[in-house]
């Protein structure tokens, strides 16, 4: 397999890897033929996947025009993936120019792409990070540089809480993340769940053990179990719903029905 230019010579270009199955799903181009075959095999027992993954993204694109229009000019978002049309800084740098964002992905590719995606861009970064090391993020020197944590920030945790295993207790995380931040900050969350798919849990069930195979466990909550994330936010309007019901900007009539797969969310920290 030859290895594109983009991809770090550090990494196994034979092992999938969620970040790029997640760039194949939106239409990218940074992914391999071994990512390409684990994302099939998914959509074998899930074909709405792409649609799911657009709904992700659209709302994350809403949310972000929300915090802009709250004043928030600071952007966190970690667990940020391969950088595609409309991501956090350009969508922000719209609506609030002169906005900050700071990516964080393990990924090695993701954080590759970032980085040649921001060259020169002033306004944001990228740190090669893990959300369940949040103090070894806050520390980065490209946080203390582009953030500041006295003021208001979104943190931006979308897609990635259903790669933590309970074991990890990925609660933990998001209340010390949230812990620095200050009052009036946002926090933006998606995440997979059974509820709302258009299919038996059996059959949803076969996605899932794809990931699992690939050892990128997909751990799907019940919309309680997501709330918790949520502990200490006063919720902005209309709550945890399903994707396109946050603040949709059209009718949504014809939206497929698997972008109502999964619950996305905003708070506020008082």
């Amino acid at each position: 397999m030859e290895r594109p230019a983009w991809a770090p010579r550090s990494i196994d270009i034979s092992v999938p890897s969620v970040s790029r199955i997640y760039d194949f799903y939106l239409g990218g181009s940074h992914n391999f033929e071994v990512d390409r075959e684990a994302a099939r095999r998914a959509m074998e027992f899930m074909p709405g996947l792409p649609k799911i993954m657009q709904a992700n993204r659209a709302f994350m694109r809403r949310a972000v025009r929300f915090a802009a229009d709250e004043g928030i000019d600071q952007f966190l978002d970690i667990g940020s993936g391969i950088p595609t049309f409309g991501s956090v800084h350009e969508v922000a740098g719209r609506s609030c120019p002169g906005a900050r964002v700071v990516y964080v992905d393990h990924d090695p590719v993701a954080v590759a792409h970032s980085e040649a995606v921001l060259a020169g861009n002033d306004d944001a970064d990228v740190v090669a990070g893990d959300l369940l090391k949040p103090r070894e993020i806050l520390a980065a020197p490209q946080v203390r540089r582009l953030i500041d944590l006295n003021r208001p920030v979104a943190l931006l945790l979308v897609a990635i809480l259903h790669f933590v295993e309970d074991a990890d207790d990925p609660y933990a995380a998001v209340a010390e993340l949230s812990d620095a931040l200050a009052p009036g900050s946002l926090l933006v969350l998606t995440h997979a769940s059974y509820e709302g798919i258009p299919l038996p849990a059996e059959r949803a069930e076969g996605a899932v053990d794809v990931y699992n195979n690939i050892r990128n466990p997909l751990i799907m909550r019940s919309r309680e179990e997501i709330a918790r994330f949520f502990e200490g936010y006063d919720m902005v309007e209309p709550g945890l719903v399903p994707m396109p019901r946050w603040r949709p900007e059209g009718p949504l009539e014809d939206d497929d029905p698997y972008a109502y797969s999964g619950f996305a969310g905003v708070g506020r920290t008082a």
